[in-house]
């Protein structure tokens, strides 16, 4: 007699571990648990194209130092070319030194990969705490657990103190935070100049007033065929800035097509998030992606910086009034960051975008 699934309790048991994923790597795991199995998973490959690579756009941010007006100009072109047509670029010459995208690398590898008694110090779903370890911030929520572990922590506006974050990492934490709220800024601006306004627009929209680091560890899976590292979704930002390693595995949906984003070495790549759409009205696109579960016998590191609000926060956004028109009326209700990310914790990653939820 088959024993009945019981998917809440095996859920509870996985989370009172606080071991995650990782935990039942080096417990020598060769099938995955059933929580981790995704029913409608199809990963057929997609009909023959020219490449099915995705070409993200390639830009040149000079530093943030652009040596004249014609140079910030085309830069803003290919910006707002990049944004309407994908949603996604990869940023080069973006400020931030290679040793120190290396270190925090490092620093998060290092994290993932101590004691599992040191990593359980930190294991908590309690939001309100300004650090937290733990396995799929939505396991209770979503259909189907992802083979991903996560470090989470609110660096902006009220950075923790460096003693509340893991030893091994904490010193490269708060440079690689600092040097990524001034990259925002800078693209911020130049996201507010491809729209037609003064560089400071969306900073004075308080796009920039909170920064969420997730660094994801996405361990070997002996059954990557049965799970994804992140299921399909797109962000809850304003703006998403992701350092990931070479591993790769990241895809975009493109023209109906799951196509690979690989690794530029040196780059970052830069993908808006739904409250950026909301705001422009659709002018800018947030688009939706995944990450395959690990096939390869070393780990994959990834570190985003999400630009979104921490909670509670009342700030009320909708359409942008310097877009709207007889010809372009608002598309989207407006709604409280707090409304729209209570929407989003509830559902998880669902693969539908939140957005539809918000239409006018």
């Amino acid at each position: 007699m088959v024993a009945k699934y019981d998917r809440a309790s095996e859920v509870k048991a996985f989370d009172e571990t606080k071991i995650g994923v990782k935990g039942l790597v080096d417990a020598g795991t060769t099938e995955i648990p059933r929580i981790f199995h995704h029913p409608h998973l199809i990963l057929t490959p997609n009909p023959p194209l020219s490449s099915s690579t995705m070409l993200i756009p390639t830009i040149d941010l000079g530093g943030g130092v652009f040596e004249s007006t014609v140079t910030r100009e085309s830069v803003i072109t290919k910006i707002r070319d990049a944004v309407e047509k994908f949603g996604f670029f990869q940023a080069i010459n973006h400020g931030i030194p290679v040793d120190v995208m290396e270190k925090m690398k490092d620093g998060i590898r290092g994290f993932h990969e101590q004691d599992s008694e040191v990593r359980k110090e930190f294991y908590s779903r309690d939001r309100t705490r300004k650090v937290t370890y733990n396995s799929n911030f939505d396991l209770y929520s979503s259909q189907s657990a992802n083979w991903r572990d996560t470090l989470s922590c609110f660096m902006s506006p009220d950075a923790p103190k460096a003693e509340e974050l893991p030893e091994v990492c904490r010193e490269i934490m708060l440079e690689y935070s600092e040097r990524v709220m001034k990259l925002g800024e800078l693209i911020f601006e130049l996201l507010s100049e491809a729209l037609g306004l003064n560089p400071d627009h969306l900073i004075e929209m308080d796009c920039t007033r909170g920064l969420l680091i997730l660094s994801h560890y996405y361990p070997p899976c002996p059954e990557p065929d049965l799970t994804f590292g992140t299921s399909q979704h797109s962000d809850r930002s304003f703006l998403t800035i992701l350092l990931q390693d070479h591993i790769g595995g990241l895809q975009v949906l493109q023209n109906g097509l799951w196509v690979d984003v690989p690794p530029v070495p040196g780059a970052l790549l830069v993908n808006l998030g739904d409250l950026l759409q909301l705001i422009t009205n659709d002018k800018f696109v947030s688009v939706e992606h995944r990450v395959l579960a690990n096939r390869g016998e070393d780990p994959r590191i990834s570190v985003a910086s999400f630009f979104v609000h921490p909670l509670p926060s009342l700030r009320v956004y909708g359409p942008m009034r310097e877009l709207l028109s007889e010809q372009n009326p608002p598309k989207y209700r407006d709604t409280t960051v707090s409304e729209y990310t209570s929407h989003y914790m509830a559902r998880g990653l669902d693969g539908k975008s939140l957005l539809l939820h918000f239409k006018i």
